[in-house]
């Protein structure tokens, strides 16, 4: 039973907590040096710091968002990737009309998410979030920051009526606040809000974030995203956080750092080339401005000493990164054999992986047409089409493109953009792994499938629907925590790609995981960074937590993950979510003031799939404490007959 606001101070109990949750985008561990990231580094060393933490896989930032918003795993939450089959044709149309017609959609945009509640019964994730359950029991909320990331924190209040967003209960703040119609669907600023934004001199619109990728033969860039962020900053310690005072009520505030993932992504010091990587001048700005920005917001908590005794500041990274390779598939500089390489394309270096190459070499080995989902255009009829892909072609026409053009990929079928699809195969490309459906749930096809994959030489690990069976080189999905109670479609196999380090005299660097390069299904370039893969550089997160709550210089052995910090928050501050699914994080008592040190340690675990016709596995360590999974990595590839499958007794 929910104990609200009043129950408490009726009950004569110490005034309720502040929560404060600041996500740094994609920051790794190993870059949270004294520095490059002082406040983080010094928080770590008087906080609780959590040396064994973990991402969720697929390593994408929704994925992750909806495990920090919920405490659920993403077989619950149905939140598989960024971009993901919705099970039907997305057009927005009833609510906003602002995008084309797409199953396949990139949900990092609000409008995407009110469409997504709206066919989902008002919340597509299913489960109660943190800030919602504390705004139920009388709490300020607010989310500001990175566009989806933070509207998923309290997804419920994206629930279109009447073509448009309702001022929300929580106050969110993103990318698209205050951008004009039809550009952009908004959550609307309360009145509260602006005014407060008015009288810190701040504008009721987010300047846009400029920060352009480049091409093959352009750099990208060479700062990181300041402007943006310096309003987001100065917008919550200026104006929210004053505000959320004057209320009089404790709050839960979730600041979405963009950077250091946005600059990351982008970067411009390494066109094509492996080193620097995300390890260059830009990239390291890109970590000092999202720790400056922790730096205002901590400072304005303790300037005020009665706001600091009572409020507790949980930091975390949604995921890690990793240089992107389109070329190399190991240490050794060996060259990816896929057919989608050999192709010549205008805007890829010859010999380098496309963007879509998965979709690109599923459809030439099925020998079915191959449509671009996010290229649209309309038939004879008026009906929305999809562009074919004919690889090859010297350049691409109004009907055809050259390859996907962000990797997604409609293979079999008409093209056509259906309520219900008729295509065979969907690709949803991700970056570091890739979401492949199968909409008609045929047996047949996925043990085919699954063998066209276990033959590619950039496939890192392979993970399949229960439904289908076991499948040579495959772990089935619940393995990672993906088999749950999710109201969004389950992809049929998730395609991790191969991850390897470089070696230290390349790089000066003597960390491998900072070393890390991924395959990428991605537009970006070579050199520019992404992550998504089951690599431990992509699952291992900075995490470390302050406050009134946590224990000071406290190192946590036992493996934690993004999943645990909402119900961390719920047992601290006494609520209670009402659960759907089953797969839940674990609140983490040890690093709580008063409590008695662990009584056990984490199993550490391996798995392996049946072995594909080449002798390849996939193979996965994972810990497995309390009864929840915390995967560390996977690979596929021969096993020696050393390794087995099982776990270590603590």
């Amino acid at each position: 039973m929910m104990l609200g606001l009043a129950a408490l101070c009726a009950a004569g109990a110490a005034p309720a907590r502040n929560v404060v949750i600041f996500v740094a985008d994609g920051l790794r561990a190993g870059s949270v040096t004294a520095a490059d990231a002082p406040t983080m580094y010094a928080l770590r060393e008087q906080g609780a710091s959590f040396p064994n933490s973990h991402a969720l896989f697929p390593t994408f930032t929704t994925p992750n968002a909806s495990a920090i918003a919920t405490g659920h795993y993403l077989g619950d939450t149905g939140d598989f990737g960024n971009a993901l089959y919705t099970g039907y044709r997305l057009f927005n149309a009833g609510n906003f009309a602002l995008l084309p017609a797409s199953s396949i959609p990139f949900i990092e945009n609000d409008a995407v998410l009110g469409d997504l509640d709206d066919h989902f019964e008002g919340n597509f994730l299913g489960e109660d979030s943190l800030l919602a359950v504390a705004r139920a029991n009388g709490y300020s909320t607010a989310a500001i920051g990175k566009l989806g990331a933070v509207a998923i924190q309290d997804v419920t209040q994206l629930a279109p009526k009447d073509a448009r967003f309702d001022v929300p209960q929580t106050i969110i703040i993103d990318d698209s606040t205050g951008a004009p119609a039809p550009g952009s669907a908004a959550p609307p600023l309360d009145a509260d809000v602006l005014a407060a934004l008015k009288q810190a001199g701040l504008p009721s619109a987010t300047p846009p974030r400029i920060q352009p990728a480049g091409d093959s033969t352009t750099a990208g860039v060479l700062n990181p995203n300041s402007a943006q962020q310096v309003y987001f900053i100065e917008a919550t310690t200026r104006a929210l956080l004053p505000l959320l005072q004057r209320r009089g009520r404790p709050f839960v505030l979730v600041y979405w750092s963009r950077d250091p993932d946005g600059t990351q992504h982008t970067q411009g010091d390494s066109l094509n080339e492996l080193v620097p990587g995300i390890n260059g001048p830009t990239s390291r700005a890109a970590v000092r401005n999202a720790d400056d920005n922790l730096r205002q917001i901590l400072s304005f908590i303790r300037a005020d000493p009665a706001l600091a005794a009572n409020t507790d500041v949980f930091v975390t990274a949604d995921h890690g990164f990793a240089t992107i390779s389109k070329h190399d598939i190991d240490a050794h500089r060996r060259a990816t054999a896929s057919a989608s390489a050999g192709e010549r394309y205008d805007d890829v270096p010859a010999g380098f992986l496309p963007p879509g190459f998965l979709a690109i070499d599923l459809a030439r080995a099925l020998q079915e047409p191959l449509y671009d989902p996010d290229s649209p255009m309309h038939d004879a009829h008026g009906n929305p089409a999809y562009r074919r892909v004919l690889a090859g072609v010297p350049a691409p026409t109004p009907q055809q493109r050259q390859h996907p053009l962000f990797g997604n990929g409609v293979i079999g079928g008409s093209g056509r953009a259906l309520e219900q699809t008729d295509a065979d195969v969907l690709v949803a490309a991700n970056g570091g792994s890739d979401l492949v459906y199968l909409p008609h749930g045929d047996a047949a096809q996925a043990r085919s499938l699954l063998k066209l994959l276990a033959s590619l030489d950039y496939v890192g690990a392979l993970f399949v629907d229960e439904r289908y069976g076991s499948l040579p080189g495959a772990l089935p999905l619940a393995s990672i925590g993906l088999q749950g109670s999710s109201r969004l479609p389950r992809p049929a196999v998730v395609v991790g790609f191969r991850t390897f380090a470089l070696d230290a005299r390349q790089t000066g660097l003597t960390d491998p995981l900072q070393n890390a390069v991924q395959i990428a299904d991605t537009p970006l370039q070579q050199g520019q960074g992404m992550h998504g893969s089951l690599g431990r550089d992509n699952t291992f997160n900075f995490m470390a937590a302050i406050g009134p709550d946590f224990k000071p210089h406290f190192r946590d052995p036992l493996p934690v993950s993004n999943a645990d910090i909402t119900p961390t928050f719920l047992a601290l501050l006494g609520l209670t979510a009402h659960a759907r699914g089953n797969l839940l994080g674990r609140p983490l008592r040890e690093a709580v003031q008063g409590a008695a040190a662990p009584a056990s340690s984490a199993e550490r675990c391996r798995a392996l799939s049946e072995a594909a016709a080449d002798g390849r596995r996939t193979l996965l360590d994972y810990q497995r404490y309390e009864g929840r999974l915390y995967l560390d990595q996977a690979a596929f590839r021969a096993s020696s007959p050393q390794e087995a499958a099982g776990c270590r007794a603590p």
